[in-house]
């Protein structure tokens, strides 16, 4: 019945010519209202956009600002914007959590570093690339960046995870370990030792019915 359920929603979408609707708004532009993290000392926001780090200083450790809400099934859209000096590293956390009583992320990352721009790393858990993408194709995508953004797409339904940047599909990823859970928060990261400034903003996700 929740799959019909499903169906039927999806097809009155349809008719109605609603569906952009059900896109939710992650960011405001303005506050860090349905996010968690160190707003303090590490995330800050800036004309319209979430940033971290500093040009002259390292980032101290992994920091991580999480939605409250999870998400299973979705399409998530975002930009980001990096200007790094040294040890550049960041990423996008998906169907994850905080690790309880520590300032770490466990689960699936959408990475944001030379030569692995547009990977799939598992955080914290099996803390291995579970796929990464040709270095041609990561530069095929980097060089379609508007004004220093790039548009990072991760597509999540049932098992299957799919990256793109800038409409360049960068990975498609079926997990087979059942165990492995697919729900959880959305998490910007800072990596620690990074040097220089991480930008994401016009962060939205649209959430998908499951399709088995």
């Amino acid at each position: 019945m929740p799959r019909l359920g499903c169906v039927l929603a999806a097809m009155l979408l349809v008719a109605v010519h609603t569906h952009a609707a059900e896109t939710v708004v992650l960011f405001d532009g303005k506050t860090f209202a349905g996010w968690n993290g160190d707003t303090e000392h590490t995330w800050r926001i800036e004309r319209g956009t979430i940033v971290a780090g500093s040009p002259e200083t390292p980032a101290p450790r992994n920091e991580f600002l999480a939605t409250d809400v999870e998400y299973d099934n979705f399409v998530l859209r975002l930009e980001y914007g990096i200007d790094c000096v040294k040890s550049c590293n960041a990423g996008i956390q998906f169907r994850s959590q905080r690790v309880p009583n520590h300032h770490e992320m466990i689960g699936y990352q959408a990475d944001i570093a030379p030569g692995i721009t547009g990977a799939i790393y598992d955080e914290s858990r099996r803390n291995k690339l579970l796929v990464v993408p040709p270095k041609d194709t990561q530069q095929q995508a980097l060089a379609l960046a508007k004004n220093g953004w790039n548009e990072y797409v991760i597509r999540c339904e049932g098992p299957r995870i799919r990256l793109a940047i800038n409409g360049v599909e960068m990975a498609d990823y079926t997990e087979p370990d059942q165990t492995i859970p697919q729900r959880g928060r959305v998490g910007l990261q800072i990596h620690g030792g990074f040097i220089g400034q991480i930008r994401y903003r016009d962060i939205q996700i649209e959430p998908l019915c499951d399709p088995r």
